[in-house]
């Protein structure tokens, strides 16, 4: 780095101002301070030309012995400029601590140069925006970028930690025999990472098999597991747990919350992303992070953590996993679930995928949206179906997600019943309301979700005892109706 001084010389004042060489910076930052001098530094190492202007001369002069082109003089001046030729700088960044200061420092830029990039520092939401009103491009807020590094750093630290946990509990668990156990009627999330547990597991000598309960139903489901060649064990009864030396639940974190495990099951490893509600979770290993999209965006991070080798196959499923929790990143999506998906990308088999998504509906789903269509009973912008006795009830989100879409609905609950219980499955793009506490307020603790996506699973019980199915159904329209309106807060008859 060379220094040049911020004056021209005797000798080229006396020949006239045109012979002075002006200075051409690819970069020019205005303000030597922490932040200036620590973004010179890092743009330095790249090869590039850069100049720091400020108003203190001992802190220009400080710059100058660090090896910086540092000029000294009033940055809120437009004469000051003189000294350079802007024309092809790249950008000039404004990081004065001052913002007031800044303001001033960008109108005097503009008012003899309109096409260079301004980049400022900013302190509150309010300075950004005079700042954008004086001629900045661009404006950051220091204290929230500060804040937004630290709260990701601390996250991603989460990662690691619970990493090293479960390395620890799977080294001081070899040679065991893992069910691990997956939600009734899983979904791409649990499947996919349900696997991705299995892989882990096998690189510390452990066998893994995947275990559900319920049905596949939902057709692009199964078109998932057998495009992609996915073996899951059917649960026959409580008996089939026994078979195993511990078990493993992958989203989902109790026993008999949407699974059939037995209450008293010693549950090693749980690893989910949604909330957890009030009771404890008792498991030798938990880690459940609600602040991703979902339950494959973690396990992907752990396959990275372990270096576990990812076959295309499982990378599709976990890919198609994210995509279909976040609803293609456009519901609960972090910057987690982002990263996870453009590492798995790469990796994945898109020809499954696409086979998978273009796979055909079936009938039973067809005729459970035109029943949930049919049966619509809308309460304000909320909709509440039942759609009767079905056998499939992955058909249930399907139309709530479809239903969704109507004019005027920001929140659609489906109902049906199925074998023994009433499976409920809300949607909600309403960004006041948090629909899994809705639901648990409604259903209790066999419901939840997230604000944007829940669902719940009620026995009959009392039910059951009605003389017809007919009856039946009218009273589970009722309870449900009933329940769920009084805990979003709305009145049976709003119009």
């Amino acid at each position: 780095m060379s220094t040049i001084n911020a004056e021209p010389n005797k000798k080229q004042q006396a020949s006239g101002s045109d012979t002075v060489k002006k200075i051409k910076p690819d970069y020019l930052i205005v303000g030597g301070g922490v932040v200036g001098f620590s973004v010179a530094k890092l743009l330095d190492k790249n090869n590039k030309q850069v100049s720091i202007a400020d108003s203190d001369p001992v802190r220009v002069d400080t710059l100058r012995q660090a090896g910086f082109n540092a000029f000294a003089g009033d940055p809120s001046n437009a004469d000051f400029y003189d000294i350079f030729d802007l024309r092809n700088t790249i950008n000039i960044a404004v990081l004065t601590s001052d913002d007031e200061k800044n303001i001033n420092i960008i109108e005097a830029i503009r008012s003899f140069n309109k096409d260079v990039l301004i980049l400022s520092r900013a302190q509150d939401g309010l300075r950004k925006d005079d700042m954008y009103l004086a001629g900045a491009n661009y404006a950051f807020i220091l204290p929230k970028i500060i804040s937004n590094t630290i709260a990701d750093f601390m996250e991603k630290s989460e990662s690691k930690y619970a990493g090293n946990r479960l390395a620890v509990f799977l080294e001081e668990n070899r040679n065991i025999k893992l069910g691990i156990v997956v939600h009734d009627n899983p979904d791409p999330d649990a499947i996919s990472s349900g696997f991705a547990l299995k892989e882990i597991a096998k690189k510390f000598n452990i066998e893994g098999e995947i275990l559900y309960d319920g049905k596949i139903g939902h057709h692009e489901n199964k078109a998932f597991v057998n495009l992609l060649g996915l073996k899951l064990n059917k649960i026959n009864g409580s008996e089939d747990y026994k078979k195993y030396d511990k078990l493993a639940m992958v989203d989902c974190s109790r026993p008999q919350v949407n699974n059939s495990v037995p209450v008293d099951s010693n549950i090693a490893i749980v690893i989910d992303h949604h909330e957890k509600g009030e009771d404890e979770i008792h498991a030798e290993f938990v880690d459940i992070r609600t602040n991703v999209g979902s339950t494959a965006t973690i396990m992907t991070r752990y396959l990275q953590q372990f270096d576990v080798p990812i076959s295309k196959e499982l990378a599709a499923a976990l890919l198609y996993g994210i995509r279909t929790d976040t609803n293609d990143f456009r519901r609960n999506t972090t910057s987690e679930d982002f990263s996870a998906a453009s590492y798995l990308h790469p990796l994945s088999d898109h020809d499954l995928l696409t086979q998978v998504e273009t796979s055909t509906l079936s009938v039973e789903t067809l005729e459970i949206l035109s029943e949930a269509i049919q049966n619509r009973q809308v309460v304000g912008s909320i909709l509440l179906s039942n759609v009767g006795f079905i056998r499939d009830r992955d058909t249930l989100p399907q139309a709530a997600d479809y239903l969704l879409k109507m004019e005027g609905i920001s929140v659609t609950v489906i109902y049906g019943v199925v074998g023994d219980s009433i499976s409920v499955s809300a949607r909600n793009d309403d960004i006041r309301v948090q629909l899994g506490d809705v639901m648990r307020q409604a259903f209790g603790e066999n419901a939840g979700g997230h604000s944007n996506s829940a669902g719940a699973k009620i026995p009959l019980g009392l039910f059951s005892d009605a003389k017809d199915k007919g009856t039946l159904l009218k009273l589970i329209e009722e309870s449900v109706t009933k329940r769920f309106l009084n805990a979003i807060g709305v009145r049976e008859g709003t119009e």
